[in-house]
C-alpha cells in the first residue's frame, strides 16, 4: 500500500468534511463548507488544500496558506488531519513536507499549525523543528440533557436580535467582528480592512446559523454578539463571540449566548460546541458557567524559518 500527497480537487469535498469530522469531532465541517473556503479565500493567502490517498482512500488533509489579514507578514499556516483509523502510515509527515515546501516557496518565514494536546501529536511537530506556543481548549455542553441557565428579559435600553435582521446591510455586523476580533488573543493576530472579502469568507460562509446567532443591541448599536456555525444535522459550534469595547463589563456576552442556546435547543440541536484560546480568561469563565465542560485541547506550533 502506497500514500501519496496532492491537491485538492472538489470531488474530494465530502471525504476532507469527513475526515475532519472524525479526527476533530468538536469541529463543524461540511462538503459545502469545505468548497466555500476553497473558492472565496483572499488571493493574498495563496490558499491550497492537500490530501493524502492511500490507494485512492482519503485518509488526510492539509489546509495550507498564508495569514494574509495579519500586519505581520510572512506567516504561514499548516493544519493537517488524519483518519484516526488511517495513523502511522506516513500520511502526516508526508502532507507536513508537502506544505512546507510550498509556503517557503512563497516567501513565508514563519509555520504556524494546531496540533492537538497529546504526547504523540506534539512529538510528531517537536521532530519536525515546531515549537510549542499557546493553546486552546475545546468545550462541549449536552444541549438534549444539560440545563441552560433561565432566560432573563433584557435591561432597559436592550434588545436581542438575530443575526439575519442584518441581511439588508451586514456593515454594523462587519464592524463589531473587525473590533472584537482585533482583540482576540492570537498568535498571528488578524485585522479586518476588506468589507466585501468579509461578506464571501463570513458573512455568506455555508455554517454561518444567521437565524440562531444572536446580536445584543444597546440604544440602538449592536454591542456584543455570539455568532453560531452549524451541521444542519445535530451540531451547534460557536465561531465567536465578542463584546464590543465600549460595552464590557455589563454581561452582555452571556446575554447573547444565552439566547443563542435556548433556541438552538429547541430547534433540535443536541450538541453545542465552542473553543477558547486558553489564556482568554473571560470567555472560559463564561462557558464554564454555562455548563460546557473541556472535550478536547491543542497547542499551536511554530517553527521559524531561518533561525
Amino acid at each position: 500500500m502506497s500514500v501519496i500527497v496532492r491537491d485538492f480537487r472538489p470531488e474530494d469535498a465530502a471525504c476532507f468534511a469527513e475526515v475532519r469530522r472524525q479526527a476533530m469531532p468538536f469541529m463543524v465541517s461540511t462538503p459545502e463548507s469545505v468548497l466555500h473556503v476553497v473558492t472565496t479565500f483572499h488571493p493574498d493567502a495563496h490558499y491550497r488544500p492537500l490530501v493524502a490517498e492511500e490507494d485512492g482512500e482519503l485518509i488526510g488533509t492539509a489546509q495550507v496558506g498564508l495569514a494574509h489579514d495579519s500586519p505581520v507578514p510572512g506567516q504561514g499556516f499548516l493544519n493537517v488531519y488524519v483518519h484516526p483509523e488511517r495513523v502511522r502510515r506516513g500520511a502526516g509527515g508526508l502532507l507536513v513536507r508537502t506544505a512546507e515546501e510550498r509556503l517557503i516557496a512563497l516567501g513565508a518565514t514563519a509555520l504556524f499549525s494546531w496540533v492537538m494536546d497529546t504526547p504523540e501529536d506534539r512529538a510528531f511537530a517537536e521532530r519536525r523543528g515546531y515549537r510549542a506556543s499557546r493553546s486552546g481548549r475545546f468545550l462541549r455542553l449536552d444541549l438534549a440533557q444539560g440545563t441552560l441557565p433561565p432566560l432573563q428579559s433584557p435591561p432597559p435600553g436592550v434588545e436581542l436580535r438575530a443575526v439575519a435582521d442584518y441581511a439588508d446591510d451586514p456593515r454594523p455586523m462587519f464592524a463589531l467582528d473587525a473590533e472584537t476580533t482585533a482583540d482576540e488573543p492570537s498568535d498571528t493576530p488578524a485585522e479586518f480592512h476588506d468589507y466585501e472579502q468579509w461578506l464571501q469568507d463570513t458573512w455568506h460562509h455555508p455554517l454561518l446559523d444567521h437565524g440562531l446567532s444572536t446580536v445584543v443591541v444597546v440604544d440602538g448599536t449592536p454591542a456584543a454578539f455570539t455568532a453560531v456555525h452549524t451541521d444542519g444535522r445535530d451540531r451547534y459550534f460557536t465561531g465567536m463571540t465578542g463584546t464590543a469595547r465600549a460595552f464590557r463589563g455589563r454581561g452582555l456576552a452571556k446575554l447573547a449566548k444565552n439566547d443563542s442556546l435556548h433556541r438552538a435547543r429547541a430547534a433540535g440541536y443536541t450538541e453545542a460546541f465552542t473553543g477558547n484560546d486558553a489564556e482568554n480568561g473571560p470567555m472560559l469563565a463564561i462557558n464554564k458557567w454555562f455548563g460546557y465542560e473541556v472535550c478536547g485541547a491543542e497547542v499551536r506550533h511554530v517553527r521559524e524559518l531561518g533561525r
